[in-house]
């Protein structure tokens, strides 16, 4: 056995396991940001099904749930594997953004909204010019954590048949018969990916910030 083509198999594929993630967290990040400002801003029936479903998204295993988006998103628009499979798990995502964000909005002071208002802006502008901005720096730490498990999730598209790297380590598992190796590696890039990811995250925080008064 070539361990270095072994390893090098596996790592190749992390192409597809950081495109992945590219998909699905952004979009994920879209609709959980569209999705709490309904929840906080829409009134009282858009709260309902704003929580309701957050409450149903996160109430399913996401293996579940990338099952059912999938066969209805490749069944819907023709996507292959691959596109299916990062837009579904951006869905499942979007439900953990939901809270995230909304968390961070109910933690800017609702005297800003007031004093906005009060100097006058509409509502939307209140919410684009004072709130989001405070918002989206405050929503950096538990952002990061949810990153991470958008990496680390992303590895069940293997069972749609997507080559990234858990399923280039279990190929090379069964062929080998080497499973502790083959899923070591695995391991250790999920681990450095997750790493930089966060490491990366803590930067941009703490450069936007504020600091304290003395």
């Amino acid at each position: 056995m070539d361990v270095g083509k072994f390893v090098q198999y596996i790592a190749s594929g992390t192409a597809y396991t950081i495109a992945v993630t590219l998909i699905a967290l952004p979009l994920g990040l879209l609709i959980g940001l569209l999705f709490s400002l309904l929840h906080v801003y829409g009134g009282k029936v858009l709260k309902s099904l704003m929580t309701l479903y957050s409450t149903i998204m996160r109430g399913i295993p996401p293996i579940v749930l990338l099952f059912i988006l999938y066969f209805i998103v490749s069944g819907s628009i023709n996507l292959n594997p691959f596109w299916a499979g990062s837009i579904s798990l951006g869905i499942v995502s979007s439900a953990y953004q939901l809270e995230i964000i909304r968390g961070a909005i109910l933690s800017v002071s609702s005297g800003q909204m007031m004093a906005a208002r009060a100097v006058g802006m509409s509502k939307m502008q209140a919410i684009q010019n004072v709130i989001l901005p405070q918002t989206l720096r405050l929503a950096i730490p538990p952002w990061s954590n949810e990153a991470a498990i958008v990496i680390k999730d992303s590895s069940l598209v293997y069972a749609l048949g997507v080559p990234e790297i858990l399923r280039r380590a279990q190929l090379i598992s069964a062929s080998t018969q080497e499973p502790f190796l083959a899923f070591t590696t695995a391991a250790l890039i999920y681990f450095m990916l997750v790493f930089i990811t966060n490491r990366l995250l803590d930067l941009l925080e703490r450069k936007l910030r504020i600091p304290a008064n003395p």
